[in-house]
């Protein structure tokens, strides 16, 4: 799509670039660099060295018409690092220019990342698109979630117009593992038995190990969230979460469970939350 030159103007790019590594047993933000407003707070160790937490803040609090946020995460050998976000991403609705989220996360053998960000709001005429690509090398490991709330509800609002789109890739050595295409466009399509069922919430979580077994799979489908549907597959080299049902508290509170579960079998530690979620 073309944009005009007043289009442009009103757009906000920002781009965050960072390097996570290891140091004897230490966990370490080794680099980072920022363009715009896309920052991380300071690297917080609530769980001992081996861990570093950092907290991802996009200050202007919502995602725009023309912005183009870019994040990017490399994490060297044996390094582990849990990213979050202190409160749900807002995505506004647009008169024309499209508003993009990349997020793209490389990792060297013997890395562990967990990408737990709160979730995305769907505001009515959002014409939006999120990417996220997941690259991983030998035993390198990834648990992460993305949910999306469609529409305001608390204040009666639903998607009834706009363009949402979104896709994810996780691979293994070049090796695809998952690859998810959605496109939402048509507020028919939410109500239809075979999407979305007229439900407004909707999340995946996703953790990649080779220790992920059918006695892990079982603990995992015995958990369900408190309102809605809760499901799990055990896919090849991918565990994968679904939620589907009205609350976001209730998504997340179940995606929150299943890590629990999962994070020994993917990083051999037991889950500590960040305390960003508490606040």
């Amino acid at each position: 799509m073309h944009l005009s030159k007043a289009s442009e103007d009103r757009s906000w790019p920002a781009h965050l670039a960072l390097e996570f590594e290891r140091r004897a047993t230490r966990s370490v933000l080794a680099t980072r660099r920022h363009d715009g407003p896309l920052l991380v707070q300071k690297p917080l160790y609530p769980e001992g060295d081996g861990v570093c937490h950092a907290i991802i803040v996009h200050p202007p609090g919502g995602i725009a018409a023309g912005d183009d946020l870019r994040l990017s995460a490399r994490l060297k050998t044996h390094a582990h690092a849990l990213l979050t976000t202190p409160g749900a991403g807002k995505w506004y609705r647009s008169i024309g220019p499209w508003a993009r989220q990349s997020v793209d996360f490389d990792l060297d053998s013997g890395a562990c990342l967990e990408w737990l960000p709160q979730e995305n709001i769907i505001f009515n005429g959002v014409i939006a698109e999120l990417r996220t690509t997941v690259r991983l090398l030998g035993d390198a490991n990834f648990i992460g979630w993305e949910f999306y709330c469609l529409g305001r509800t608390g204040s009666g609002e639903r998607i009834a117009t706009g363009s949402f789109r979104w896709r994810t890739l996780i691979e293994r050595d070049g090796r695809p593992l998952w690859f998810e295409n959605a496109r939402l466009e048509d507020a028919g399509v939410l109500q239809s038995a075979v999407v979305l069922a007229g439900q407004t919430v909707v999340g995946t979580l996703m953790a990649t190990s080779n220790k992920i077994d059918s006695a892990l799979l079982n603990a995992c489908r015995r958990l369900q969230p408190v309102s809605g549907d809760g499901a799990v597959t055990l896919l090849p080299g991918l565990l994968v979460g679904r939620y589907l049902g009205a609350s976001s508290e209730a998504a997340k509170n179940y995606f929150i469970k299943l890590w629990h579960v999962l994070r020994p079998a993917v990083s051999g530690r037991e889950a500590v939350e960040p305390r960003i979620w508490r606040t």
